[in-house]
């Protein structure tokens, strides 16, 4: 088998010093972010602390609810009942038609 050789490129700016720097800033803000969530989440809360946060946090969803109008709501209603009539129609129909071939055969 053949030996295969990387080929090794100099490196004329010395641009390995630069890149270790930049990667030794991010890995500190990363460690950094990463201690503090280690800092939150070892941190013992009380039950009425997790409630007030859960109450929160259903609140703010709250907000981000999009309520349909009275028009709107009467079309969606309507729109509904029209569907459920239509398929039990539809099954009723499917369900005579089959019995009667059951009865014929």
């Amino acid at each position: 088998m053949a030996e295969v050789r990387k080929k090794v490129i100099e490196d004329k700016y010395n641009t390995k010093s630069i890149k270790t720097k930049t990667k030794t800033k991010k890995e500190e803000k990363v460690v950094k972010t990463v201690k503090k969530k280690e800092e939150k989440t070892t941190e013992k809360k009380g039950l009425f602390t997790k409630f007030r946060i859960f109450c929160h946090g259903v609140a703010s969803e709250f907000h981000k609810v999009h309520w349909p109008s009275k028009k709107d709501m009467i079309k969606y209603s309507i729109a509904t009942i029209v569907f459920v009539i239509f398929c039990g129609l539809f099954f009723y129909a499917i369900d005579i038609i089959f019995a009667f071939i059951k009865s014929r055969f």
